[in-house]
């Protein structure tokens, strides 16, 4: 039988060994009675500082039927079968068409590639080789590369983040996702930690890897292969038009196109696509130094091998508004993230060894359709716009980006000399006056909070932590609305998927839309033909 037990304390000294002695004593049964043991998910608890410990669960087969303790921490489990993909009956005359790499447009592609219908994957940007060379050139000359950079190409904006797994869905795809990741080249650690993440240098090969699968089963890769117009007759999508010449036809298309394609946004728009307005949020990159965040996280523990660097998740909520850590990046940098001329913005990126100096996070004030002084449905893009543009004039009108120590931020004005904190920005900085490149209200709440975070994280108030500014593509702007069978509403064969559309909030969430795109594709549709 197999039995999954819960619950399992461990000092931060204790071994694999001792993880087994303590399931066998809260199974009642010997270690030699295990036929099997696995871990299936990993912990921190630091909440009784200094004595920390992890917290596992662990399936183990035992060969014997044993009668289970009570009190709900040990558990048969019992193995319950995939249901098969049953394809439908409507044929295809031509392949689906999967438009963006990121998580929604890779997985969508893979899951259709591996029941034989052998998408045609098309990105606007570069292979992630390539991409990675041309969004360095960035961060070091200042020359923008409009289709090639931290939003757009192999692998979407997450190629260029911390490759954070954590989600807040409850979806059973959340396993294949992780899983999937896994089987190209991801560490086997992100299949039972609590937090897993790959990191951005990891997760280039991932993405690689992941796209020789797609063709090894028959899919198509294109980079360099912007989609600038859809083709769409009464009621239904025909096919998309690729670099303004090529057209390609297609009764299926799969719109993951990210929550940055603003351009793409505006076609749809003029072609007839329901779009919504849709509440994100905006703010800055604090800054911290990494040792800072570890002896608040962890106390005298701080620095065990075992807990690597600390992370936090930080909100204040007040009667209108929520500001909160977003997106936090433990032993990492801040990154130049523009992809229109003269806007900058930033995001935040640590590799899978989170051992650089500082800690960041997005710092964020929640934004919201009565913001956006319009009510047309694209108006969050102009707003984000809006406040990016002022960033790049406050950096210098060079892509440079304002920064500001948090003292200064708190009595408005301008930083003149750093202190103990030094900014990781990517590229080139300019001392600036922050409260200048945001809303006035945004820039308020941020200072309402800051003592109240400094109470719940020792020393994040410092005077010398580090603000870089602006952060404003938290999640997408616009929400494209969708039937039942997931496609745009009154467009039939249009699926609109991930984060770009307004479905999804991380990397896994997003892939988790994409596989239930393309699962509904699969079900509606026969591959007969292809």
């Amino acid at each position: 039988m197999k039995v999954i037990v819960y619950n399992l304390k461990t000092d931060l000294d204790d071994t694999i060994y001792d993880l087994k002695k303590i399931t066998s004593k809260k199974i009642g049964v010997s270690e030699r009675d295990f036929n099997s043991f696995k871990i299936v998910k990993e912990s921190i608890d630091a909440r009784k500082k200094p004595h920390i410990n992890i917290v596992y669960s662990v399936v183990v087969e035992i060969e014997k039927e044993i009668k289970l303790p009570s009190g709900g921490d040990v558990r048969v489990l019992e193995d319950i079968p995939q249901k098969p993909l049953i394809s439908g009956s409507i044929k295809l005359k031509e392949r689906p068409i999967v438009i963006g790499s990121g998580p929604a447009g890779l997985f969508a592609s893979l899951i259709l590639a591996q029941n034989g219908y052998k998408p045609l994957l098309l990105e606007r940007g570069e292979c992630v080789e390539r991409r990675t060379q041309i969004v360095n050139s960035f961060w070091v000359n200042g020359k923008l590369d409009e289709e090639t950079n931290v939003q757009f190409g192999e692998g979407g904006a997450g190629t260029f983040s911390d490759g954070k797994l954590t989600t807040r869905i409850n979806d059973k795809r959340s396993e294949l996702v992780l899983d999937e990741f896994y089987k190209s080249g991801a560490p086997e650690e992100i299949l039972y930690k609590a937090k897993p993440h790959i990191g951005s240098d990891i997760l280039k090969k991932v993405v690689l890897n992941m796209r020789k699968r797609i063709l090894d089963l028959g899919g198509e890769v294109r980079f360099n292969s912007k989609v600038t117009d859809f083709l769409i007759k009464d009621g239904s999508i025909r096919g998309v038009k690729v670099n303004n010449r090529e057209e390609i036809y297609s009764r299926v298309v799969v719109l993951a196109i990210g929550h940055s394609a603003r351009d793409t946004f505006e076609i749809l728009y003029k072609r007839g696509v329901n779009f919504i307005q849709k509440p994100f949020s905006i703010g800055v990159r604090i800054e911290h130094p990494q040792e800072l965040i570890n002896n608040a996280m962890y106390g005298k523990a701080a620095n065990h091998p075992r807990l690597g660097a600390a992370d936090y998740q930080i909100f204040k909520k007040f009667s209108d508004r929520t500001v909160y850590s977003f997106c936090m990046c433990p032993g990492g940098v801040v990154v130049g993230a523009a992809s229109e001329p003269e806007t900058v913005l930033t995001n935040g990126m640590s590799e899978f060894s989170r051992d650089k100096e500082n800690a960041n996070s997005a710092l964020v004030v929640s934004v919201g359709p009565d913001d956006f002084e319009s009510s047309h449905p694209l108006a969050g893009v102009e707003f984000q716009r809006k406040w990016e543009r002022l960033a790049f004039r406050c950096g210098g009108k060079n892509y440079s980006a304002p920064i500001q120590r948090l003292g200064d931020f708190l009595n408005d004005r301008v930083t003149g000399k750093l202190g103990s904190v030094k900014p990781s920005y990517t590229g080139n900085t300019e001392f600036s006056n922050i409260n200048l490149c945001l809303p006035s209200f945004v820039t308020g709440f941020l200072k309402k909070s800051v003592e109240y975070f400094d109470s719940k994280i020792k020393g994040f108030g410092i005077e010398d932590a580090v603000l870089t500014g602006v952060e404003t593509r938290t999640s997408s702007p616009v929400r494209i609305p969708r039937d039942d069978n997931l496609e745009a509403l009154g467009i039939s064969g249009l699926y609109p998927a991930g984060e770009g559309a307004g479905y999804a909030g991380g990397i896994v969430s997003a892939a988790v839309d994409g596989i239930r795109i393309a699962e509904k594709i699969i079900g509606t549709y026969s591959n007969e033909n292809l």
